[in-house]
């Protein structure tokens, strides 16, 4: 006997054994009473050592019914049928053979247990002729006793079918949601790796660049050093903020909502400008243009429209260097946002700077996620180019999306 999370689970030989041995029991002193006090005056054959024998052997196989049902049944029924046939007094022998044929439908399909049935039907009609009962009540008794017996078995087997049934989609359901899990880890892990990339790789970019350039110029250009230095402070607090609102997102992704607006919101277009004018100050030239009726954007399109560009951006000024020219050209039409990114020109980098070649991969996981298509590469008449387009939502008659 076990004992788990509030259940007792009993050994089923345990039962069966205990099953058994009572029936025996109550078999063997019912019969020797009843026939002491009634069967003798009547003429049956006295309930002897040969009778007790029978009745234990028709009883007690009932202690290995759950292991071996056939076995137990067969030897059950066939005991009946030699009591029966030795001329003893009816008792309550008849009722083992039905609880064995009872495990018999359970374990087996019909078209097996039918056997089963058909036997204890048998076994029940001769043992109502033997014991002084007509044809047509032994044979009643018989159906009536079987018949019960067979719905109550096929009702238990279909249930424990669907219990086995339930099990498994219970099984499938918690492997599912396993790997459920596991995608929504993965995904969340590359949406926070692709944003670190960025906000990492943008800003410490050009901060090595304008250190660099302090340190080239310190002492021929004093003030462009000292405008460097100036750049380095306001990148640096640009990546700050970027860094704690990413970094809030997290953070109200498991514990709660903004309530207080501790953490800023994402960046979208609407800060482009700034973008460009810490662009300028690691010594790009950037200028940018809007064609068509410039539009408010979903906030997931907003932040990816600005991440590529921003990306773009941080690879000039990796690989352009100073002097290098470099367009933004944004276009709202068609219920498309296109952008086109071009840089020209452009001398060596005053830093080398690492390049772990996740950017390009980056900015096209983003375009996929918004149903977008990008094209990153050499120009042919010299330069880089990164052009994207995103499909944007209609606009209702008020103007939003």
């Amino acid at each position: 006997m076990q004992v788990g999370r509030g259940r007792i689970h009993v050994d089923p030989l345990a039962i069966d054994s205990l099953l058994g041995c009572v029936m025996a029991v109550v078999t063997v002193v019912y019969g020797r009473q009843a026939h002491t006090a009634q069967y003798q005056a009547e003429g049956w054959p006295p309930f002897g050592l040969f009778a007790v024998a029978l009745s234990l052997a028709v009883n007690l196989p009932l202690v290995f019914r759950g292991r071996a049902p056939w076995v137990a049944f067969g030897v059950s029924c066939g005991a009946l049928v030699v009591y029966t046939g030795a001329g003893l007094q009816p008792s309550t022998n008849m009722w083992a053979p039905l609880l064995a044929c009872y495990t018999v439908i359970v374990r087996n399909p019909a078209r097996r247990a039918v056997w089963a049935a058909a036997a204890t039907a048998v076994a029940w009609a001769a043992a109502g002729l033997g014991a002084r009962l007509s044809v047509e009540l032994s044979v009643a008794q018989a159906a009536i006793g079987v018949g019960v017996v067979w719905v109550w078995a096929a009702g238990s087997r279909r249930l424990a079918q669907r219990n086995v049934q339930l099990a498994e989609l219970t099984a499938r359901l918690r492997r599912e949601q396993e790997l459920r899990a596991q995608h929504a880890i993965a995904r969340e892990k590359l949406r926070i790796a692709r944003e670190l990339h960025d906000v990492v790789a943008h800003h410490l970019s050009a901060l090595a660049v304008q250190a660099g350039l302090a340190e080239y110029v310190f002492a021929s250009d004093p003030a462009a050093a000292r405008q460097a230095v100036v750049s380095i402070g306001s990148s640096s607090r640009q990546a700050l903020e970027e860094m704690r609102g990413l970094l809030g997102v997290l953070r109200t992704g498991t514990e709660g909502p903004d309530e207080d607006g501790l953490y800023r919101s994402a960046p979208g277009l609407a800060a482009l400008e700034d973008l460009v004018q810490r662009t300028r100050a690691s010594g790009l030239d950037v200028t940018w243009a809007v064609s068509g009726q410039w539009r408010p954007l979903p906030a997931g399109v907003d932040l990816c429209a600005y991440r590529i560009v921003q990306e773009a951006l941080t690879n000039s000024v990796k690989h352009a260097g100073r002097g290098a020219r470099v367009s933004i050209s944004l276009g709202f039409a068609s219920g498309l946002l296109t952008c086109e990114v071009i840089s020209r020109g452009g001398t060596a980098p005053v830093a080398e700077l690492p390049s772990s070649g996740l950017g390009l991969l980056g900015m096209r996981e983003r375009v996929r996620l918004y149903g977008g298509s990008l094209r990153a590469g050499p120009r042919a008449e010299g330069g880089f180019e990164v052009v994207f387009t995103v499909p944007l939502a209609p606009l209702d008659a008020a103007g939003g999306a």
